[in-house]
């Protein structure tokens, strides 16, 4: 596991040819994980769908795929993530289908309420400040809308590249949570049917949460 500055700086906000090789490794290295964690969660045709932390792209262009008259946007605050999304999703965003933007979850660039579906694969470790990154989330979901937290690392699993990841936390400056502390990042941020799924013996979790009807937000 790398923990010098540069390789983490690389993971953490990808730049120039390195960023761009990096981009292209997460599109290949996230994949089968993604699909694992989006098995759980239904996509309807029609859902608009906000994927933060869209590094290469390639998550925004499975959505696509499932929401097939919807909108899927990619969002990320590295320039040259927002660029690979927009060329490894080129025929989408031409037919209007998706969009990507450059921007940070600590301050989404959208209304509130426009999403059904928000996802986060492998990213969330790296957010400045996690609950506040939930808030935004909950409060550009639509009631009823959902997140996902997909991760291939947490805190607790039985696995070497787990227990480096804990080891060199301080250094990485990752912000490695466990199964327990995952249910409450959710249950804090106002989600309710939370759900915490892991593969202990592969490291992988997904969380899932659906923000209230506006009737269980009047009573909170």
């Amino acid at each position: 596991m790398a923990t010098g500055d540069a390789p983490v700086s690389q993971c953490q906000k990808p730049t120039g040819w390195l960023g761009r090789l990096n981009l292209w490794r997460m599109n290949v290295s996230h994949s089968k994980v993604t699909d694992w964690g989006l098995a759980h969660v239904s996509i309807d045709k029609q859902d608009t769908i906000l994927d933060v932390g869209c590094g290469g792209g390639r998550t925004v262009g499975k959505l696509a795929v499932m929401a097939t008259q919807g909108k899927v946007y990619g969002l990320d605050h590295s320039e040259e993530s927002v660029i690979v999304t927009q060329k490894t999703n080129a025929r989408w965003i031409e037919s209007g289908r998706v969009e990507a933007r450059q921007g940070s979850v600590a301050q989404l660039p959208f209304p509130g309420a426009m999403f059904d579906l928000v996802t986060a694969v492998e990213t969330h470790f790296w957010w400045p400040n996690v609950p506040a990154g939930m808030d935004e989330i909950f409060r550009v979901l639509k009631a009823g809308g959902k997140l996902i937290l997909i991760a291939e690392i947490y805190r607790g699993a039985n696995t070497t590249s787990a227990r480096l990841a804990e080891k060199y936390a301080s250094k990485t400056r990752m912000k490695l949570l466990s199964v327990d502390e995952h249910r409450a990042l959710f249950v804090n941020a106002g989600f309710s049917d939370v759900q915490i799924i892991a593969e202990s013996d592969k490291a992988w979790i997904c969380g899932i949460g659906r923000k209230p009807n506006a009737e269980s937000l009047d009573r909170r």
